[in-house]
């Protein structure tokens, strides 16, 4: 007996997943319905882009597998799109095109697909970026956490720029642009794994903005945006990169209540919770304090701030606590919230 058609108005079945006519229905009802204006064109199996003149082309790569999907602040479509953005944006580019890789688990709920795409949608035009070409995969139930997305971004850098952590001299700031770890505690709290709760919004969203009022100041050396790992992650790679020891402040560095709270409660340490809308950038000191100002006053980062400065020889990543003390800032080797983004 032929089985009745899955009706795409409830839930997905693995025979959305088939590259027949349900398959089609998916992808042209769901997808193409939502990224339409983007480009997207799933009639082929590759996209034809327009390049810039007299620049050189930069590509990512990642891949998305958040728990909770859906979180106060966003959901795993509209990380993708920041977190596929913001790579391109921190290293001076200006992102063009993405491509989008959706893996679907068997069960998974038509309205929650819809509600992610429109999100994703969302952000990709929020960030003037494109959505060009993609691929959808069903896995069976049980063999997927929901909806796993995968990216690729591609995006144009001025050929006479140079942002890298070898550029980082001596006495150079180091500046982040807000908050620490409200990425990482927003999705804990969504959980709900140890009875707490909390308005705390995510800080995911794309930091063109932020970085493209950076890269007018021309001391500026290095940006990063500290994703997995959080803000330690990134201060003990630049100083490995670059050969220079990492001074940091810790009562400089900005932090809500709801993050400081969590964090005190549950034993986490904020310097290692992810981000996804800041970045950590290293500037020369004649140019910190105008960059600060200028993202404050624009209301761009109203909370940037300088935290730091590198260090005049090879060394360590040291804070510099609240009460005066000197603490060590070491690798993060367990992870303490998988599937974070």
């Amino acid at each position: 007996m032929t089985e009745k058609a899955p009706k795409l108005d409830k839930h997905i079945r693995l025979a959305h997943g088939n590259g027949g006519r349900y398959m089609r229905e998916l992808i042209d009802a769901l997808f193409a319905a939502r990224l339409g204006d983007q480009g997207l064109d799933t009639r082929v199996d590759a996209a034809a882009v327009d390049v810039p003149q007299g620049v050189r082309l930069m590509m990512t790569t990642d891949g998305f597998t958040v728990d909770p999907l859906e979180f106060p602040g966003g959901n795993i479509g509209s990380l993708a799109i920041h977190g596929t953005v913001n790579d391109l944006a921190v290293a001076g580019a200006m992102p063009l095109y993405l491509t989008l890789n959706a893996f679907i688990e068997e069960g998974t709920e038509i309205k929650l697909l819809e509600r992610i795409v429109d999100a994703l949608a969302g952000a990709a035009r929020e960030a003037g970026v494109k959505v060009v070409a993609g691929d959808t995969k069903v896995l069976a139930r049980g063999e997927c956490g929901g909806v796993y997305l995968a990216t690729t971004g591609l995006g144009a850098v001025p050929n006479d720029l140079a942002l890298d952590q070898q550029q980082v001299r001596p006495g150079d700031r180091i500046i982040v642009s807000g908050s620490i770890g409200d990425h990482g505690t927003s999705v804990l709290l969504a959980r709900e794994e140890y009875g707490l709760r909390g308005d705390l919004q995510s800080d995911s969203a794309s930091v063109l903005p932020i970085t493209e009022m950076l890269l007018k100041h021309p001391g500026l050396r290095f940006m990063r945006d500290p994703t997995r790992g959080g803000l330690a992650t990134v201060a003990l790679e630049l100083a490995r990169e670059s050969g220079l020891g990492m001074a940091l402040e810790e009562d400089a560095i900005p932090l809500s209540e709801p993050v400081s709270a969590v964090c005190e409660l549950l034993g986490y340490d904020p310097l290692y919770l992810a981000c996804e809308g800041r970045v950590v950038a290293a500037i020369a000191p004649e140019a910190a304090d105008d960059a600060v100002a200028e993202l404050r006053i624009s209301g761009v980062a109203p909370e940037a701030a300088v935290i730091g400065t590198v260090a005049e020889a090879p060394g360590p990543v040291m804070l510099t606590t609240g009460l005066g003390g000197q603490r060590l800032i070491d690798e993060l080797e367990d992870d303490p919230l998988p599937r974070i983004c």
